[in-house]
């Protein structure tokens, strides 16, 4: 049994369908990216996947039990972490305060230090700015701060919405090295990434979304080799 599964998902807003029947799985351990143009449904899965977005007609399953009927809370609670498109830090508190709301569904205050100490181990530059005011923070280091606070709950599997966008070179190396480092310690990824070449040389599988359908999926070294996919996402 795949530890995320998504049958048959079909998402509306309004009369609109913007997600017409997708179906597909991550493996426990793998780092699955979504490629695909703006508009093709990839936040939108994600968002529909842990909660956030009702869905009309479809099943996703998370370690075999229902997310459609469960309010985003618990989904946290029973694994799962989002790091948003944005990063939606909380630009008005502390590092240390966003990273510690990371854990609010955990009661275990030793456990949580544990977390926060691997964390800033993770993230140097987050133990050295964590009385800073997050909204003072760069681009780059607020991006590390919503990975670190999306660990702080301690998933099983952490969806991440972008990640690289509006970073520079050194930045986007340095988050894409630091997913490769959350999958060794056995955290499962779930990547929408508009930068496909980066996603597709970490990622294990990739499916590729056009219009709230998917086109194409496989694994990603193939798929790197693919020429459609060569003229459309890397500008080959």
């Amino acid at each position: 049994m795949a530890m995320l599964e998504v049958k048959d998902l079909h998402v509306f807003y309004g009369v609109i369908e913007a997600i017409k029947g997708i179906s597909f799985s991550v493996e426990a351990g793998e780092v699955i990216a979504l490629i695909g143009a703006n508009g093709a449904g990839k936040t939108t899965t994600l968002h529909t996947v842990t909660g956030l977005v009702p869905a009309k007609q479809g099943e996703i399953l998370f370690e075999g039990k229902d997310l459609l009927k469960t309010p985003p809370h618990k989904i946290v609670e029973m694994g799962m972490a989002h790091v948003p498109e944005g990063r939606r830090i909380f630009a008005e508190l502390s590092v240390l305060a966003n990273l510690k709301l990371g854990a609010y569904t955990r009661r275990d205050k030793r456990e949580i230090e544990e977390t926060l100490e691997m964390v800033y181990e993770r993230f140097p530059r987050l133990k050295e700015r964590r009385g800073q005011i997050a909204g003072t923070l760069s681009g780059g280091e607020q991006q590390m701060l919503a990975m670190g606070r999306a660990l702080m709950s301690r998933p099983k599997i952490i969806l991440m919405d972008e990640p690289s966008m509006g970073l520079s070179p050194l930045y986007v190396s340095q988050i894409f090295a630091i997913i490769e480092e959350i999958r060794k310690t056995g955290t499962t990824v779930l990547l929408v990434e508009q930068n496909a070449k980066k996603a597709l040389e970490i990622a294990d599988r990739a499916y590729v979304l056009e219009t709230g359908n998917i086109a194409l999926e496989g694994n990603a070294r193939e798929l790197m080799e693919n020429d459609s996919v060569k003229r459309a996402y890397l500008g080959e």
